[in-house]
């Protein structure tokens, strides 16, 4: 960038902006900016703070008008929060999603290979590549599933990868989401909300577009239905109103054109599916269902179960309906499990990742335990079977009195947590109450699996709005940001 140009932009929009020494996604990318990149900092940088805040008032307002909600439970009471925007766009080079998508699409492959593998000849367990207790031991390993194929061999349909940037902006893989990730119709909705009031700060760019994900959902969920159902009925099945994500059920079920149902909406006859309608019993061939695997059917998983549909499993296991992800395939997104996802690639595909692990310590093992209790003041400690930012510990933000506390946990249960080195996640420029300040991000790009795999370009970016902080879940106080992708 020009002097020039530098001078113009620090009198703009930035005239203030710190740029810390983490890898800015705007900003201080240590690199040289391509054109669309360099168009969305000077059109930036001509906004005044009066003005970006008037923009970013008038979305909230339509966030809450349209009621795109999310559920926040405290131990009182449930909360519908609309979930924090900033209007300050991530932006993504050609380049860069090129890597993230290849890399999404092989751990993909690998995840899917893994799965078929370990309900099936686990190979992958006889070689020793990993330990087998780890997997058959797992809370999430369903015997319901073994021997079971699926068509496709396709048992994560949906599936969401967390991505971090460390300091020198390479991308690591924080974790894997392949039982029901959640957040994609907030990057459908923001991408609308941001070319409604953010018009002359898009108009013009080459962006990848991102409304293609309903139609591709549908397409994947027809394609891997029952061998030959001509025009399979396609349903996603949700928990009902009560449920956090209700909103993107009902934006999901909309966007590809398919019916909402509750368990009491579907019944089991003869082992197949059918859904209830004013006209009588219709047949159901895939469910996308929003509803974990202990809730699915009480004749298998929860007895107590009011939300899921009774022989639903027999159904799925005589191959009469898909369901979209698989059953029991959270033992892949385990986090003890993600530890071993590098060999699981090298295992399968014999190629080297092309996104890398974050390194993690697993503290079922003495050597992972050990080095974690030694340094845990320095490290990030997180339950395996968790989500959301619920339970982990970091270890540089934390207290004496809950560093001794945590170690009390890690001694009694070791199996439960593991450990990872604090990384220095990329920042994004965020309108934040005194001005625009740089803020930590991560990434969640979506890929759509049924004939072969499709990444939603960008995915959901979300900020953590605290200053400081590394916690970037919404039930934790983030927020999110819309991803741009440069086509060219």
């Amino acid at each position: 960038m020009s002097d020039m140009k530098m001078a113009a932009q620090a009198a703009g929009l930035f005239a203030t902006y710190d740029v810390p020494d983490f890898f800015c996604e705007l900003l201080n990318r240590k690199d040289i900016p391509p054109p669309g990149l360099q168009q969305v900092r000077d059109r930036l940088a001509r906004f005044d703070l009066a003005e970006l805040r008037r923009r970013a008032a008038a979305v909230e307002a339509q966030f809450y008008r349209l009621g795109i909600t999310f559920t926040v439970y405290s131990d009182r009471e449930a909360i519908d929060r609309v979930l924090p925007f900033d209007v300050i766009p991530r932006v993504l080079t050609a380049p860069e999603w090129d890597h993230v998508e290849r890399g999404v699409q092989q751990r993909v492959r690998a995840i899917n290979l893994f799965l078929h593998d370990i309900y099936h000849e686990r190979r992958i367990l006889r070689d020793g590549v990993i330990p087998a207790q780890l997997v058959l031991g797992n809370a999430n390993y369903c015997q319901a599933m073994v021997g079971l194929d699926v068509p496709g061999g396709v048992y994560v349909h949906i599936n969401g990868t967390d991505l971090v940037r460390d300091r020198d902006g390479r991308f690591l893989v924080l974790e894997d989401n392949a039982r029901t990730p959640s957040g994609v119709s907030y990057v459908l909705e923001d991408r609308q909300m941001m070319l409604r009031l953010m018009p002359d700060l898009a108009s013009g760019l080459d962006l990848r577009p991102v409304d293609e994900y309903g139609p591709r959902l549908h397409r994947a969920l027809a394609e891997v239905a029952p061998a030959g159902v001509d025009d399979p009925q396609v349903v996603l099945l949700s928990p009902g109103i009560y449920n956090a994500a209700y909103f993107e059920h009902v934006f999901l079920a909309r966007e590809m054109g398919i019916p909402l149902v509750e368990g009491r909406d579907l019944t089991v006859e003869d082992g197949r599916v059918y859904m209830r309608t004013v006209a009588g019993l219709r047949p159901v061939h895939s469910i996308y269902r929003r509803l974990n695997d202990d809730f699915l059917d009480p004749q298998v998983f929860n007895p107590d179960s009011l939300l899921g549909v009774p022989g639903l499993v027999d159904a799925y296991r005589r191959g009469n309906v898909t369901l979209a992800n698989a059953i029991g395939t959270g033992v892949a997104d385990d986090k003890a499990v993600y530890a071993y996802m590098p060999r699981i690639i090298r295992y399968y595909l014999d190629e080297e990742p092309i996104l890398t692990n974050v390194e993690t310590h697993i503290c079922a093992e003495p050597e992972g335990l050990a080095y974690t209790l030694a340094n845990l003041e320095h490290l990030v400690v997180k339950p395996v079977g968790e989500s959301g930012g619920y339970g982990l510990l970091i270890g540089p933000h934390a207290t004496q009195a809950e560093l001794e506390d945590f170690r009390g946990r890690l001694r009694a249960d070791p199996a439960n947590y593991i450990s990872q080195p604090v990384i220095s996640l990329s920042v994004s420029p965020t309108l934040c109450p005194a001005g625009v300040e740089a803020r930590h991000v991560d990434l969640r790009p979506f890929a759509v699996t049924g004939r072969e795999t499709w990444v939603l370009p960008g995915g959901l970016s979300r900020v953590a709005l605290r200053k400081g902080s590394l916690v970037v879940n919404s039930s934790q106080g983030g927020g999110a940001k819309d991803t741009w992708v440069l086509a060219s």
